[in-house]
């Protein structure tokens, strides 16, 4: 193929990357087919044929057209538009494509433009390769990307537009750029060109220089990319570095995007650089003075300080006692008297507070304050206020499974265990006893300032029964009792002096019975006989079976003798 002369082979149903040729333009250059010069045929004569490019002479000029003269039997109309201005002189030399030999008004059909295109197709491939970089501008949007004009319209996929994420893809339009041809089609005449492959070039020579030359200390100046959770990304010119929240501000923040946004121009210095890894760390705080750098000295434990309560957080309040310096009020050094599940309870944000300083860890940035210290300490002089053995009144706050408390003052409490509430009832739960707003008398058993634990008794506000228990039911004694229970093994009595007691279903009757209701029921009156009493385990052994048959004292004891040797005699044969 000569330098004049091109062979097109377009389809008018082919589409290549979503760019679509001109169907006459298809038409016409199916028609060139090995033809020799464009300008003139080997014997000098020029090839008329439709899609060959001739010089013509410019042989008149009107407001709209410009007429050219090929040679043929007649001139040919070409629009103004198609010329540059400084072409359009009378008898100036002109280079036209031949679109049709006669067209409807009987004229030749000539083309600058088309010529210009040829002319550059020629070019491109006589001199350009794939990998040649060409300056192009983008004409406008297709499906699937732009088209570029770099003297023949080249397709621009939108995925080689940039290197970064693009919100508006019409912003390329206009726009004049480098590109990278990344296909020449020859058959189709398209070319496929790239901006993303100048752009990632630049980017990594970029990036290779500026490792070379940046250090630790340099001030940069970064575009924020993206925002995580742990940090920000930078980009310092080619090169991503990462911002650790950690090293943003000496203040505590939740999120750097408190701090900065996606497109924000920060200046940080250079903490590190790992030029095998292409790794660069940045801070921004370490621009100020560390405010922690001399905190003990200027917040010595005991100090008082006041501040603002910046946020509040489940296990307390974080106090700003000057800038970059926040301290930690814990929910536990809230309050003396009160237990404070939430700090809201206590503070509120922006509250002015003045607080305590209990303890610095420096390395970690971390102060711990308290407030309820600011207060005297009411367990202070509790021993000294609750002495064993002093009788107290107090009010019931709540009930647990194990015993009531009371309040015995604002912020002291006390515990009236389950054990310690009857010597002689059985109590399952403190509300068979209290209700929770009741006011009670107890005695002071035990105070531990520590642990801030007392520990009351309301029944050692009577005496012991069970000390003289022998005295008070002798065996053999006559009793009045109500029945309160009854079980499938006998029957739980009331006795008149409170104390409980069990009448076993072999001591109800000498009649042959079915089940203890047939004898008994809740709340009868009956009269039983004592015949056993263990003072140890707190139990009193009754029968209604002895009483009505007249047994005196001594049989009974000798019956409960019998009994007990019988029990040593069959644990004795169990361990053997």
């Amino acid at each position: 193929m000569s330098n004049n002369q091109t062979q097109y082979s377009w389809s008018s149903s082919k589409v290549i990357d979503d760019i679509e040729f001109d169907e006459k333009d298809a038409e016409l250059f199916k028609k060139l087919i090995g033809s020799g010069d464009t300008d003139e045929a080997s014997e000098g004569a020029p090839l008329m044929v439709p899609g060959n490019i001739f010089t013509g002479e410019i042989v008149e000029v009107t407001k709209d057209f410009v007429v050219v003269d090929v040679g043929l039997k007649s001139e040919g109309l070409i629009p103004a538009s198609e010329f540059d201005p400084n072409e359009i002189q009378l008898g100036e030399k002109v280079e036209v494509f031949l679109d049709q030999t006669e067209g409807s008004d009987g004229q030749i059909v000539l083309s600058r433009e088309k010529a210009r295109r040829q002319r550059q197709w020629q070019h491109i491939l006589q001199n350009c390769v794939e990998g040649s970089i060409v300056r192009g501008k983008v004409t406008r949007k297709v499906k699937g990307g732009l088209m570029v004009d770099i003297g023949m319209e080249a397709f621009l996929p939108g995925s080689q537009i940039d290197n970064k994420r693009i919100k508006n893809i019409d912003e390329f339009i206009g726009g004049e750029y480098d590109f990278v041809i990344l296909k020449i089609n020859e058959e189709r005449k398209n070319i496929v060109v790239s901006r993303r492959e100048l752009l990632e070039k630049e980017r990594i020579s970029k990036k290779a220089e500026l490792l070379e030359t940046i250090n630790e200390g340099d001030l940069r100046t970064g575009v924020v990319k993206n925002i995580t959770d742990f940090g920000v990304f930078l980009d310092l010119d080619g090169v991503d570095g990462l911002l650790h929240i950690t090293d943003m501000t000496w203040k505590r923040i939740k999120h750097p995007s408190e701090m900065v946004e996606v497109g924000d121009d920060v200046e940080v210095i250079i903490l590190n650089v790992d030029r095998d890894k292409g790794r660069v760390a940045l801070g921004l705080k370490q621009k100020e003075n560390n405010p922690w750098e001399e905190i003990e000295e200027r917040f010595p434990i005991g100090t008082h300080v006041k501040g603002k309560i910046v946020s509040l957080v489940p296990y307390g309040a974080f106090i700003e006692i000057e800038p970059g310096i926040e301290g930690l009020i814990h929910v536990s050094e809230m309050s003396w008297v009160k237990n404070v599940t939430d700090p809201a309870e206590v503070v509120q944000k922006g509250d002015e507070v003045e607080a305590l300083v209990l303890s610095i860890q420096k390395e970690e940035g971390r102060i711990s304050l308290g407030i309820k210290q600011l207060e005297k300490n009411p367990w202070e002089d509790v021993e000294a206020k609750y002495t064993q053995g002093k009788v107290v009144k107090a009010q019931v706050r709540s009930l647990t499974n194990y015993g009531a408390f009371v309040e015995l003052e604002p912020g002291i409490d006390g515990l009236i265990h389950i054990s310690d509430m009857s010597w002689t009832k059985k109590i399952s739960h403190p509300s068979e006893v209290f209700q929770k707003g009741d006011e009670v008398e107890a005695v002071v058993i035990s105070v531990d300032r520590e642990s801030q634990k007392i520990t009351l008794s309301v029944k050692q506000l009577a005496d012991n029964p069970w000390e003289n228990i022998d005295k008070a039911l002798p065996i053999g004694s006559e009793v009045k009792a109500k029945i309160t229970k009854t079980t499938a093994f006998g029957a739980y009595v009331e006795l008149e002096n409170g104390m409980d007691g069990l009448i076993h279903v072999t001591e109800l009757s000498d009649k042959p019975f079915n089940k203890v209701e047939d004898v008994v029921n809740i709340d009868d009156e009956v009269t039983a006989r004592v015949i056993e009493v263990d003072p140890e385990h707190k139990k009193i052994s009754l029968s209604i079976k002895s009483q009505l048959a007249g047994a005196d004292d001594d049989e009974i004891v000798v019956g409960k003798q019998k009994k007990a040797t019988k029990k040593k005699t069959d644990e004795k044969d169990e361990q053997a």
